[in-house]
């Protein structure tokens, strides 16, 4: 009888628990920081509120303090750089980064704290409750917090008196149906964040160009940008009209609004040129463009305007309407290689920009990681591929129907190859990649490939191969319903590889298990 209860009991659990509602936290930011450009620092403080949406009551909760990742040599960032000769040249000269002076309160009162075990992390926080948060509650967490900025070598930093403060604010772990993702910052590998509201004050020195996560809320600031802007884009060829600060001695606070984006960034730049225009999509909807570039003879990004509309409407019409109000490019230093790096309505572009169609298939992708990172918040470290090989394929697919070309065989295609339409142009291209050696699988975590070069074969190229893959199978009509349906049913959450498989499933009406089964293949797909 024990034996047949227990039976009967796993049985109930197994049900109650495949039934279990879909669930994630809720954040909100508020946040105050003041640069300080001379000591290249900023001073900040936050008050963080916390709703646990989840089942389970939380004891404590961990928080990123990405800075720390820079403070030495002994940390998991360091260490992962070190060991990847395509990206240790990057720790030939550097300036290290910190964060200092976090004070963390829970709903007014001092807070404990403990280090993560493992002693590379120091990036990472435990944050102790008083008691525990039940279901359904909140808390608000509070902390003031000092940052070192370091040189720019792996997406935060400051470089050529521009500054890119990522990365830069105490922030919750993910937690969710699989538990804490409390991991460290690495340079090979992204994120995984939970959705928020952000209030945030930016206090800067007058005369900075500030681009942001959000809308601004200064009217007179935002109007200024616009109307400069709009002057540059009307005029591309002449000497660009510069912003130019009321009083160059003072400073300023700009207010940046969002709601449900996973993160918040800001760039500053005293020699930005802008450029704002509108981009209006099939729907109706128009979304402001703003792009912030540097001041130089003869830049190809006196055209970034177009590149960014171009990028929002595509990826618009083939994935689903872009959710946020704006959309912003900025032209990062030129001493680094990563090519680009995304952040909720804004990202920043480190590729030299020698060819147009270079710039414009950069501006692409980054432009839309909005919908694979931001819209689509799937786990980065964990599935890499879900962010950029979904990104990457349909990166490929904008550079074919728009120039005939591809940035992983630049100049090398045949002419005969570019006089093709796009779709034969786009098979030729898928054959030629397919010839390429990719040993890893795809769905592997960011932080278990060997090196940088087979993270970014499976997760970028190969991944964007399957879906050709998938799409030569079901014809290219019934892929792109698929992945409209899959953004209506995600937007917004933490969809799961399980969860591209069944609304792929759902809306193809067959099963994808041979498909998703190539995820885990080593080598080629034949």
């Amino acid at each position: 009888m024990k034996n047949i209860l227990t039976l009967v009991f796993v049985c109930i659990s197994t049900i109650v628990f495949g039934q279990e509602k879909y669930w994630q936290q809720q954040v909100r930011y508020d946040i105050d920081v003041v640069l300080n450009d001379q000591e290249k620092s900023l001073r900040g403080f936050e008050t963080v509120t916390y709703k646990n949406n989840s089942p389970s009551n939380l004891d404590f909760i961990w928080f990123h303090i990405w800075p720390n990742a820079y403070k030495n040599e002994n940390t998991a960032l360091f260490k992962q750089l070190k060991n990847d000769t395509a990206r240790a040249g990057k720790l030939d000269k550097y300036t290290p980064g910190s964060i200092e002076g976090l004070n963390f309160k829970i709903n007014g009162k001092v807070a404990l704290t403990e280090p993560h075990p493992n002693p590379d992390y120091i990036d990472i926080i435990k944050v102790k409750l008083a008691s525990a948060l039940k279901p359904g509650d909140s808390v608000k967490i509070s902390t003031d917090f000092k940052v070192k900025l370091p040189s720019y070598f792996s997406r935060s930093g400051f470089a050529d008196g521009e500054f890119m403060v990522c990365q830069w604010y105490p922030k919750p772990a993910v937690f969710d149906k699989n538990g804490w993702h409390e991991f460290p910052y690495l340079d090979m590998g992204e994120y995984y964040s939970d959705y928020a509201s952000f209030n945030v004050n930016i206090t800067v020195p007058a005369d900075y160009v500030v681009g942001a996560t959000g809308v601004l809320q200064n009217a007179d600031e935002l109007a200024e940008y616009k109307r400069i802007g709009a002057k540059n884009v009307a005029n591309r060829t002449a000497k660009p009209v510069l912003y130019a600060a009321k009083n160059k001695k003072g400073i300023k606070k700009l207010n940046y609004k969002m709601r449900n984006v996973p993160d918040f960034a800001w760039f500053a730049d005293k020699d930005f040129v802008i450029q704002y225009d509108t981009a209006k999509l099939a729907s109706g909807k128009v979304v402001d463009a703003f792009t912030y570039y540097h001041n130089k003879d003869s830049t190809l990004w006196n055209y970034s305007i177009d590149y960014a509309k171009d990028a929002v409407k595509s990826y618009s019409k083939w994935i689903g309407d872009y959710e946020y109000p704006v959309v912003q490019v900025v032209e990062g230093p030129k001493n680094n290689s990563s090519g680009g790096m995304e952040y909720p309505t804004i990202t920043l572009i480190t590729s030299p920009d020698a060819k147009k169609e270079s710039l414009d298939a950069v501006i692409a992708h980054e432009v839309g990681h909005n919908w694979f990172m931001s819209m689509l918040g799937s786990n980065e470290r964990q599935h890499a591929w879900q962010d950029e090989g979904l990104n990457t394929y349909f990166q490929f697919r904008y550079e074919a129907e728009k120039y005939r070309s591809n940035s992983i065989f630049g100049d090398a295609i045949p002419v005969e190859v570019r006089a093709l339409p796009s779709d034969k142009f786009l098979n030729a291209i898928y054959g030629a990649l397919s010839g390429i050696p990719m040993k890893s699988a795809i769905d592997v975590p960011s932080d278990r490939f060997n090196s940088s070069d087979d993270y970014s074969t499976a997760s970028y190229l190969k991944a964007a191969l399957w879906l050709y893959v998938l799409e030569s199978g079901v014809g290219r009509e019934k892929m792109d319903a698929a992945f409209k349906h899959y953004f209506k049913l995600w937007s917004g959450k933490h969809p799961q590889p399980a969860d591209l498989k069944a609304a792929f499933e759902e809306s193809l009406g067959t099963n994808l298990d041979r498909y998703f089964q190539l995820l885990n293949k080593e080598g080629k797909f034949e």
